[in-house]
């Protein structure tokens, strides 16, 4: 087996210390210092590692990203149908994991940065395609494409409404009630026939 160096240790370790200490604080008013000190490194290691504050954010948000998409292909992998993979995208967006006190306050801190940063945005950007066009790509078998393209926004606007509340509310219903709105959501919409020309009445 080969030998880890140290890099990509401290690395992950710098990682995850961004994340705690963003879960601890809830904002972005975070300091290199006490990432290093949590991670058991100097300040200087860090730079070194990662460079400047926001170099380590995004390299957390990265990392963040990565695990969501490792849990929606996986969840993926297990099913067949159109309805089905739509429930496991939903069970991805809501994995422990993914769902975490500190992860959820990472990307609530994440939105904050993408509004200053190119980098932020993009990422930011790329996570919103994808998700888009995973749902889509299901949706459009169950139902016509307007209304495929509606209940894919509407899913998405949950699924990240759903994090906000849990940044900012005490409460915010539990990791599995939120699962069940947003699949409740899902069912309902394809239930319900699109409104004729002329808006709702």
């Amino acid at each position: 087996m080969p030998k880890v160096g140290m890099e990509p240790i401290r690395r992950q370790a710098l990682i995850d210390a961004t994340i705690l200490e963003i879960g601890e604080v809830g904002s972005l008013e975070v300091t290199v210092g006490r990432i290093a000190k949590r991670a058991g490194v100097s300040s200087g290691l860090a730079h070194h590692y990662l460079g400047g504050k926001d170099q380590i954010l995004l390299a957390a948000m990265r990392h963040i990203l990565k695990i969501f998409g490792d849990h929606v292909r996986h969840e993926l992998s297990l099913v067949d149908t159109p309805l089905d993979r739509l429930e496991a995208i939903i069970t991805a967006s809501f994995h422990p994991r993914n769902f975490a006190a500190e992860v959820v306050a990472a990307w609530l801190a994440f939105y904050v940065q993408a509004q200053t940063s190119k980098e932020a945005q993009r990422l930011l950007q790329v996570y919103a395609r994808r998700l888009h066009s995973n749902l889509l790509f299901s949706l459009q078998q169950l139902t016509d494409p307007s209304r495929a393209e509606h209940i894919a926004q509407g899913l998405a606007a949950m699924i990240d409404g759903f994090y906000i509340r849990k940044a900012l509310q005490d409460i915010a219903p539990s990791r599995l009630d939120t699962m069940a709105m947003v699949a409740e959501y899902l069912h309902l919409q394809l239930r319900h026939k699109a409104q004729p020309a002329g808006g709702l009445s």
